[in-house]
């Protein structure tokens, strides 16, 4: 049996679907019997926990041969950081008691830096936890989500400009999040062994003017980049519903890739996807 959280999100979603296409027994961790409803027609077994909840987590996990694991972010949270550790320590804690064989835990490109990477510092903070408590942990470091780009395309359909806070010609590793649930599911299928880092990106490197030209020629129309000063990140992502430590968080990510400070520590091992850019944006259309 593999159990996955996050089956809701996108990257969980995946890793559940590939899991059941393949024929293998699947429990997902749901926060509410609505939100199980559809797994449950999918033929998986649900289980509903919060991640609040070391007892139902840990009654989630009890035989499972392998966990998926992502802990989603409260973006609203005053104490964000703080927030994330938390919830991180109570998932690796279920994980302890409920002796769960296997775990993959996605974690973030940078993964192994443990300061300046803005909201990456949480799944820093993730490895080290679970490496405490897993029997055997899979991490998954995967690059900067073509997912990212969903919230700008209406942007890029009604004025024809793409905002970007990364340099509009710099080409940076993306992946698409169809392509990290299936390497999630197939490292459970493996089983793992010892401590794993499995690194990953896209097919190719893709800049920002990469991205406006596939809008363009998937809406028919030109759409050119807008590249926005990291001064505007506070306010612009507070203006989402973000807290100010989160949104700051956020500042610094963008400014440690700006300044080339945060990248994989095992380049040459680096697993590539499938989805192409353009596959990607394509579905977000």
């Amino acid at each position: 049996m593999f159990v996955v959280l996050g089956a809701t999100g996108n990257t969980g979603a995946v890793v559940a679907e590939t899991l059941l296409g393949r024929k293998q027994p699947v429990r997902v961790v749901v926060r509410s019997d609505e939100k199980g409803a559809v797994w449950n027609a999918k033929g998986a077994e649900v289980t509903v926990a919060s991640l609040d909840d070391v007892s139902a987590l840990t009654k989630a996990f009890k035989g499972a041969a392998g966990l998926y694991v992502l802990v989603p972010p409260n973006y609203g949270a005053e104490a964000w950081l703080a927030d994330q550790r938390t919830r991180m320590d109570r998932a690796a804690e279920a994980v302890q008691k409920s002796g769960v064989d296997h775990v993959v835990f996605l974690s973030s490109v940078g993964g192994h830096i443990h300061g300046g990477t803005g909201p990456i510092r949480a799944a820093s903070y993730g490895e080290q936890a679970f490496g405490c408590t897993a029997k055997r942990l899979t991490i998954l470091r995967p690059c900067y989500f073509m997912e990212n780009w969903a919230p700008v395309i209406g942007a890029a359909k009604a004025q024809g400009v793409l905002p970007t806070f990364i340099a509009p010609q710099a080409k940076i590793p993306m992946i698409s999040t169809k392509d990290i649930g299936r390497i999630g599911a197939e490292q459970l299928m493996t089983g793992g062994y010892g401590k794993q880092i499995v690194e990953m990106a896209g097919p190719e490197e893709y800049s920002p003017d990469d991205v406006a030209a596939a809008l363009g020629q998937l809406l028919g129309k030109k759409v050119t980049t807008q590249h926005a000063p990291l001064s505007s990140v506070v306010p612009t992502f507070k203006s989402f519903g973000f807290s100010d430590e989160a949104s700051r968080l956020f500042e610094e990510m963008y400014t440690a890739f700006s300044k080339s400070a945060i990248g994989y520590e095992h380049p040459a091992k680096l697993v590539r996807g499938k989805v192409t850019l353009a596959e990607a944006l394509r579905a977000m259309v």
